[in-house]
């Protein structure tokens, strides 16, 4: 059959429809029913065949149409043996998709994944990374006790992994592997630790749903990297920044004091006025002890501030409930703006924000009122937002908005909507309730509703006045005897006997029970018992009086956004938030020592220990070389892109000991390994900084002198740290700046003579520095070799800051004439390195007086930067005349993003609250490179640290001169020389960390082209790749 059916397949056009996703039915077979049952037969025995093809396009085809078929929603389990062969195909993108598909079945076909376990051991030492981590999502997904070891080993394997991503996968793979062998939690929990130490946005998230799921109670291996995560928060992804933000809150409230104490207190006093002496005794002594916030409580708090601006309706909750549960009340308002944001999302996001806005109006209404009109029911509203509009609008009704709302409630009350309507009347009776001003309108209002033609209406009416009168019964006599002569002519007796046997017959079987129980009690007969003989004393016998309350009233126990939270009780995995402690924990746990960490790490510490035992350096070059040493460790990409010699280069521009640290350098680079020739190293060092000072001596002379001017300058040395270490820390640290600056004199002093350049040359400004040129013989042989070593092992060897190929004139208003009552202020890039900081954007400012008189001490005010970003200000101006205009310069570090940089900008009189929002193109400078090393580092820049577009446009936009002018007017890069007419390569480093961005244009067949950009700033780089792609496009 399969035979007849496969040609058929071609001729009758169904190959046409299983392109289109494989749901093609033989409906237009002659043979009718036979083509019916035969159909997925045959499209399943097409991809088979395709997949047993010699040739990798009909495999990569057939595995297209499978992924497609999945991701529809198909079945395509019976397919799994043929796909499985192909595991271990060459071609890449066919092993890719491969894995997709094994992914999605292997927990479902266990047997047949297993016999393919080795092909998985083997992909786990691929060298893409996509492939490795594939193969890892792939191991996990096979969940059978006895891999268990494999995948333990795997999980190990991957957490060290050079790739990110592929540690991303293995704190997925560490919660699937709990999942099937809790008993491998302890060893699991060390992997978690190892990664939850990862600088890597990538990792972040994971990790730490990875820490959720297998020890949320193990808060001590959070400690160490608490400041960590509330630094990497901004830069983490989406869904990553949720896991976190949660178990920060949880972590806040353990770790913290109350923030609310003060305010709590302050209300106290406003009600016990009349108390005891003891009493207010006590009071003023806790007056005394205000309330402090903890600065790491501090971090949380204002790193996550930025987030409410998300895009994601996921991380806005999130950060809404971390201010609710944690955050001062004064604060917490900035979350109500954000909140409503997200009412403009589709009803499932809605649905889920009002809830907690619900929850959030009962305790506070004074964040959502300036909102109320928000909250407003529309029309096209289903029927669960417009319940839950009523509940906040009831929450936020007060005697200043409660005519506003009762003249909305009038018009939802002739809605179509029946049970919207109903709802709508039991508002109006709880608004009744809570504000004592407005109930007689109310009631009036509900007593109008009895003559209402719809029958809901009048029955919700009827039973929102009866509570009603319940609680004041004495006070509405006239409304009773008004319900009494709606009664007409029908007698009571009948008309409770009508209801009576309404209720004997209902659907309800709890309304047929109370009916025959009531039944019972008010109409005896012969079969009634002894409780007829008291049914008057039990039904009118005093009852308190119903309560209207909000539904949302005992759901503040539960934390915000939270699954328990929506369906008010306890959801499985729900972790309750705890109290907070009357005394905060220590909170040196969360200190991380630095220094110590990045001797450990280095191969140099083992020397630096060696000089301290022999005590020739004294105690202020021994913290500067600690402190390099921690900048080192410190810095972004030099662990990570393999930048060591840049960020080592750097130091040494700014430090006194520049051989010492050249020597440490080179160690760290692998050059020389023999503990031998780091002290050969170091005695040559020694011997030229002893011989420098004096001109007239021969290199032979001087190092024979050496060692006993060694052993005098130790001396003296040694004597002088004893001295310091017994006066005060200032005098101490006086001292030091002296001889720091003695140091810097004399080498300055030599610099003109020799023009050797020399470490000490390197620029300020600029974190890549120049190719160096080889030192004169002035120096050891074995001193020249290490430095030869270093600049070969260095990229900065061969990649040089240049100047900027264009400078754009388009400015920026930083002050509007109106705003600034006279003052105006504009800014633009220079695109030059900035001379405040070398991580500095150099940023040129004009002011302009428009007014007739003089603006006097034009300066920098208060300055509210994001964590991380610093700012160095113009100096004061003493006087701006009428119609005059001054340029300044000013330097701001943005820590490469694009946040705001937010300050105010004063005069004598005034200040006026400015802004600074970089262009993504404006926190690079441009690189030149070769085109060699262009493809060498392109190469390194791969996989998640690429992202592309394609750019439509016509071909007179394509041309050299158009491409180069557009992007380097939208990004301060340089140009790369290229061999080929068709692509065009651009280069340049971002300001604050110096990571590498290339960005390519590679022109297409017609009037195509494809853009790429490469960097470790995957978050820049994406910015600038949607920057580029407009500009290129358009003509």
């Amino acid at each position: 059959m399969s035979s007849n059916s496969f040609p058929y397949n071609e001729q009758s056009g169904g190959g046409e429809a299983t392109e289109l996703g494989q749901e093609a039915t033989s409906t237009i077979s002659p043979s009718g029913a036979f083509g019916l049952f035969s159909s997925d037969l045959k499209k399943n025995e097409d991809l088979k065949q395709m997949l047993e093809s010699n040739k990798d396009s009909a495999k990569l085809d057939a595995m297209k149409r499978i992924v497609g078929m999945i991701a529809k929603g198909k079945n395509a389990s019976e397919l799994f043996p043929a796909v499985v062969k192909n595991v271990a195909s060459k071609n890449i993108e066919i092993k890719k998709l491969v894995y997709v598909y094994l992914v999605r079945y292997a927990e479902e076909q266990q047997d047949l994944a297993l016999l393919s376990i080795s092909t998985f051991q083997r992909a786990l030492k691929d060298p893409n990374q996509l492939i490795r981590a594939s193969a890892l999502r792939v191991l996990s997904s096979i969940r059978v006790p006895i891999i268990v070891p494999i995948m333990m080993l795997a999980i190990k394997e991957a957490s060290a992994d050079l790739s990110p991503y592929v540690r991303k996968n293995a704190a997925h793979a560490i919660q699937k592997l709990y999942s099937l062998d809790p008993e491998q939690k302890e060893m699991l929990i060390e992997v978690i630790e190892k990664l939850l130490k990862d600088k890597s946005t990538l990792v972040a998230g994971s990790v730490v749903m990875a820490f959720e799921e297998v020890c949320p109670d193990r808060i001590d291996l959070i400690h160490k990297n608490y400041r960590k995560l509330c630094n990497l928060l901004v830069d983490v992804e989406e869904w990553g920044q949720v896991v976190i933000i949660h178990m920060l809150t949880r972590y806040a409230r353990t770790q913290f004091v109350s923030p609310w104490k003060e305010g709590d207190e302050l209300e106290d006093n406003g009600k016990n006025f009349y108390e005891s002496d003891d009493d207010q005794k006590e009071k003023t002594d806790k007056k005394k002890k205000p309330y402090t916030m903890d600065p790491d409580h501090r971090l949380l708090i204002r790193n996550t501030k930025p987030l409410l601006q998300s895009r994601n309706a996921a991380v806005v909750m999130a950060v809404a409930q971390l201010y609710w549960h944690i955050s001062p009340k004064s604060e917490a308002g900035i979350i109500s703006k954000s909140l409503v944001r997200l009412l403009r999302s589709n009803r499932e996001v809605q649905y889920i924000v009002l809830q907690n806005i619900a929850t959030m109006s009962i305790q506070r209404k004074g964040m959502f009122e300036p909102y109320l009109k928000s909250f407003y029911v529309r029309s096209t509203d289903p029927t669960m937002i417009k319940t839950l509009k009523l509940e906040i609008l009831t929450n936020l009704a007060n005697e200043a908005n409660i005519s506003t709302l009762l003249r909305e409630f009038q018009t939802y009350v002739k809605s179509q909507d029946k049970q919207f309507a109903a709802a709508t009347i039991q508002t109006i009776g709880r608004c009744a309730t809570n504000i004592l001003e407005v109930t007689d309108t109310c009631l009036n209002g509900l007593v109008c509703l009895l003559s209402n033609r719809d029958e809901i209406v009048v029955a919700e009416s009827v039973v929102v006045i009866k509570k009603l009168l319940q609680m004041q019964p004495a006070q509405h006599g006239e409304i009773i005897k008004h319900m009494a002569k709606l009664l007409d002519s029908i007698t009571t007796k009948l008309l409770t006997q009508y209801i009576l046997n309404l209720g004997k017959y209902d659907q309800n079987y709890d309304i047929r029970d109370r009916t025959r129980f009531i039944r019972q009690l008010i109409v005896p007969n012969v079969k009634s018992g002894a409780l007829s003989k008291y049914a008057k004393k039990i039904f009118l016998a005093q009852k308190p009086a119903p309560l209207l309350e909000s539904p949302f009233k005992d759901r503040d126990h539960f934390q915000l956004g939270t699954l328990s939270h929506t369906l008010n009780i306890k959801a499985t995995g729900y972790l309750e938030l705890s109290n907070w402690p009357e005394v905060a924990p220590d909170p040196s746990v969360r200190n991380v020592e630095v220094i110590e960490l990045a001797k450990e790490w280095t191969p140099a510490g083992k020397a630096k220990q060696e000089n301290s035992a022999k005590k020739f350096y004294s105690e202020s070059e021994e913290e500067e070389d600690s402190s390099d040493s921690s900048s080192d460790s410190e810095s972004e990409s030099g662990s990570e892109s393999g930048e060591q010699g840049e960020s080592g280069e750097e130091g040494d521009s700014n430090e006194d000991s520049s051989e010492d640290s050249s020597s440490e350098q080179d160690s760290e680079s692998g050059r020389e390994s023999g503990l031998e020739n780091k002290r050969t190293a170091k005695r040559n060092s020694k011997a030229k900084g002893k011989s420098d000072s004096e001109d007239g001596e021969k290199e032979n002379e001087k190092s024979k002198t050496s060692d006993s001017s060694n052993d005098e300058s130790s001396s003296i040395e040694d004597s002088s740290s004893d001295s310091e270490s017994e006066s005060e820390p200032e005098s101490e640290s006086e001292s030091r700046r002296v001889t720091k600056e003695k140091e810097k004199k004399t080498k300055q002093d030599r610099t003109p003579l020799t023009k050797d350049v020399s470490l000490l040359d390197l620029d300020d400004f600029n974190p890549v520095s120049t190719p160096v040129a080889l030192p004169t013989p002035a120096l050891s042989p074995s001193l020249m070799a290490d430095l030869e070593g270093l600049h070969l092992s260095t990229s900065s060897s061969v990649i040089s800051v240049s100047t900027p190929a264009f400078v754009p004139t388009k400015t920026h208003v930083l002050l509007h004439r109106m705003s600034g009552k006279g003052l105006a202020a504009h800014y633009f890039f220079p695109r030059q390195p900035c001379i405040f900081g070398d991580k500095m954007v150099s940023i040129q400012i004009t002011l302009n007086n428009t007014t007739d008189r003089k603006i006097e001490n034009i300066h920098i005010g208060e300055k509210k930067l994001p964590i991380g970003m610093k700012m160095h200000v113009f100096n004061p101006i003493d006087s701006l005349e009428p119609e005059g205009s001054i340029t300044v310069s000013m330097g701001i570090d943005f820590c490469d993003s694009t946040q705001t940089a937010s300050f105010q900008l004063c005069t004598k009189d005034d200040c006026f609250n400015v802004n600074i929002q970089p262009p993504v193109g404006e926190l690079l400078l441009p690189v030149a490179m070769s085109e060699k090393d262009f493809k060498k580092e392109q190469g390194v820049l791969t996989g998640m640290n690429e992202t592309s577009a394609v750019i439509i446009a016509a071909p007179q936009n394509f041309t050299p001169s158009v491409i180069f002018q557009k992007v380097v007017n939208v990004a301060n890069v340089g140009a790369v020389p290229s061999g080929q007419d068709n692509i065009h390569r651009f280069a340049a480093k971002t300001v604050h960390s110096g990571s590498l961005m290339l960005v390519t244009v590679e022109l297409k067949e017609g009037s195509t082209a494809q853009l790429i950009i490469n960097t470790e700033k995957t978050v820049i780089g994406s910015v600038l790749l949607r920057e580029l792609k407009p500009v290129l496009s358009q003509g």
